[in-house]
């Protein structure tokens, strides 16, 4: 008989155990600056919608959909992305990505109306929806739980500064050239990962059989799609199509249909065929992560929404003088977010995630003061701190949360978080926009004049996200290092 541990032993180091190291770094290279490139495309729209209503003569609620459009595909999309993660090698499922996201680019580019190009934005939106899930995975399982940190560190760059820096290239560009120029510089760089993915990307994964539920696809599209519409809805982003229906009818019927979904996941996820598995949430701490996450996105889009409102609506200043604004606090973002997720490996995430949300909450409190006089030095100053404080709880949490579920879960994790974070943006911005209106059409009927009158609403606006914040204050000191990550910093 064979002695298969003597033969085991006698191969050389290099073969009984390959070195992967630069593979994996390559890989995760290629994922980064891919799903940075798709990500910022989330909110580069956000200061050009009053010129592409001038340019393509369409009304407000019109070109809202532009934006509604996109976060709505997206919250259809990702939920499919963990079967589609689960089927798919790495390298065929990023070009399917980036093909299709360069497309949607394409499209936009050339589009002569509105109809195509908010066709070409659902088709970036689906490009998109697929890069973040597969770059969580793929990280969680090529990266061993002492590292993690310094690469999270990496993925909050995309997480968070990309949509935080959209408005201010989309206000420079659209200081200089048309609307069109927003597609046409992002084509050559999409352009350029697809070809260097197609040549240098690996196969890291081991694709397995995961069965699909055509039922449970359409009740997430109807939930987390009725959902973010809704949500849209009521933010003023757009307006229900269906003739005769309320305002608040997607939104209803996308939680009642949410309901139905989640039933049936729990029942499915028994026989390892749930199009979205719960059981992630089984681990307190991956519940506690998500729901912070889910939070802080709120604030950061609802801030990035009404800060620009603000500085050009009350303050009085441009676009690009409002981009130029935000920029230091994102630019802030992605310098720190290496360092953060350094600290995380060494520390652990409390010290990092405490002082982080009381900076973001004190922001908050302190946005509730502002005026019609509020220096502008002011705004640069509490949105800087804003940066610094989301900077120090992104990478905690995405790190601290994914390393609490179960390899086998990870896909599932990682799409189970994109869609919380589309429904939370969403909601965000809602809750913002609607404090900000209801508030602002109260002061003006008491009298006030215009500008006085938003002034009202953008403060009771900030209050509202405050008073929610602070549930996130209260959850920071719950958050923790995962077992198995405390064992392999304890191993070293």
């Amino acid at each position: 008989m064979t002695d298969l541990n003597s033969a085991a032993e006698a191969l050389p180091p290099e073969e009984a155990a390959p070195d992967h190291t630069g593979r994996n770094r390559l890989v995760i290279a290629l994922l980064l600056i891919s799903t940075f490139v798709v990500f910022l495309n989330e909110t580069i729209m956000t200061v050009a919608l009053p010129r592409l209503m001038v340019a393509l003569d369409v009304s407000a609620g019109a070109v809202q959909w532009l934006t509604t459009a996109f976060l709505l595909t997206m919250a259809v999309v990702i939920p499919i992305t963990g079967f589609l993660i689960q089927q798919m090698n790495t390298r065929p499922i990023f070009i399917l990505a980036m093909s299709v996201f360069s497309v949607g680019t394409f499209v936009c580019a050339v589009s002569p109306g509105l109809e195509l190009l908010i066709f070409g934005r659902v088709t970036q939106a689906v490009g998109t929806a697929i890069m973040m899930p597969l770059l969580m995975t793929t990280v969680m399982t090529l990266v061993p739980p002492e590292g993690r940190g310094k690469t999270m560190g990496n993925i909050s760059i995309v997480i968070s500064v990309a949509p935080a820096i959209g408005p201010t290239i989309s206000g420079f560009v659209l200081n200089y050239m048309e609307w069109r120029w927003l597609f046409i510089l992002v084509m050559p760089i999409a352009l350029l990962a697809l070809a260097a993915g197609s040549k240098y990307m690996k196969n890291v994964t081991e694709p397995r059989y995961a069965p699909l539920d055509i039922l449970s696809v359409i009740l997430s599209a109807i939930a987390f799609g009725g959902l973010v519409y809704g949500l849209s809805s009521f933010g003023g982003e757009g307006t229900v199509a269906i003739a005769g229906l309320p305002s608040w009818a997607p939104l209803v019927i996308g939680a009642v249909v949410m309901v139905i979904f989640i039933a049936r996941q729990l029942h499915l996820q028994k026989k390892d065929s749930a199009l979205l598995d719960f059981r992630t949430f089984q681990s307190r701490l991956y519940s506690i992560c998500v729901g912070m996450l889910a939070i802080s996105m709120a604030v950061l889009l609802g801030t990035v929404i009404l800060l620009p409102i603000y500085t050009q609506n009350v303050l009085g200043i441009d676009a690009l003088q409002t981009g130029l604004l935000l920029m230091p606090g994102g630019l802030l973002m992605g310098l720190l977010a290496p360092t953060v997720g350094r600290l995380y490996d060494r520390y652990g995430p409390r010290p990092l995630v405490i002082p982080g949300t009381l900076l973001v909450s004190a922001v908050l409190w302190a946005l509730t003061q502002v005026g019609e006089t509020t220096s502008i030095y002011n705004i640069l100053i509490g949105h800087v701190v804003l940066s610094l404080g989301l900077a120090l709880v992104f990478t905690p949490l995405f790190t601290s949360g994914l390393g609490s579920v179960p390899p086998q879960l990870y896909s599932h994790g990682s799409a189970m978080l994109g869609s919380i974070q589309q429904v939370s943006g969403a909601a965000g911005v809602a809750l913002f926009v609607a404090v900000m209106a209801v508030q602002s059409r109260l002061a003006s009927e008491a009298g006030l004049a215009e500008v006085p009158a938003l002034t009202e609403g953008i403060r009771w606006a900030f209050m509202c996200g405050a008073v929610i914040y602070m549930f996130a204050v209260a959850a920071a000191w719950m958050v923790r290092r995962p077992a198995d990550a405390r064992e392999a910093v304890a191993a070293q």
